[in-house]
């Protein structure tokens, strides 16, 4: 079986090898081989690119839920995942209750991503459950 020369990456360091690579490509005279090769590595440093940005750009609950998407993931398996009630989990899909440290870490680890995408400030639904805090500070 022949392993493949270039994967999904995974890595700051290797997304910058490949991106280095595809400028030398790029550069040069080219064969259909080397076409094939540009568009490759194309993909998948725009795959990169969209999932980080999105990281930096979202807030943490959108960022969730676009990886449970993009993982085929319920909400029952992010509760097995991060050993809480489906409940829990609820909440905190639905802006209710915040990440906790122990949370973030876990989402994390498993999403390989860095623990600062999930530990922002964003607007939750207060208990009143009809104004959210954002909403309550504007009235102060």
């Amino acid at each position: 079986m022949e392993t493949l020369k270039y994967k999904v990456i995974k890595t700051e360091e290797q997304y910058w090898q490949y991106c280095n690579l595809l400028e030398k490509l790029v550069d040069k005279e080219t064969n259909d081989q080397q076409e094939d090769e540009i568009e490759l590595l194309t993909f998948l440093i725009e795959k990169w690119d969209e999932d980080h940005q999105l990281s930096q750009q979202s807030d943490p609950v959108t960022l969730l839920k676009y990886l449970m998407e993009e993982n085929n993931m319920k909400p029952k398996d992010l509760a097995a995942l991060l050993a809480v009630s489906k409940s829990v989990v609820s909440e905190i899909l639905n802006y209710k209750k915040g990440f906790s440290k122990e949370i973030i870490r876990k989402l994390a680890e498993r999403f390989k991503v860095k623990q600062e995408a999930f530990n922002r400030i964003y607007p939750l639904i207060s208990s009143d459950k009809t104004k959210s805090l954002k909403e309550l500070s504007a009235e102060n």
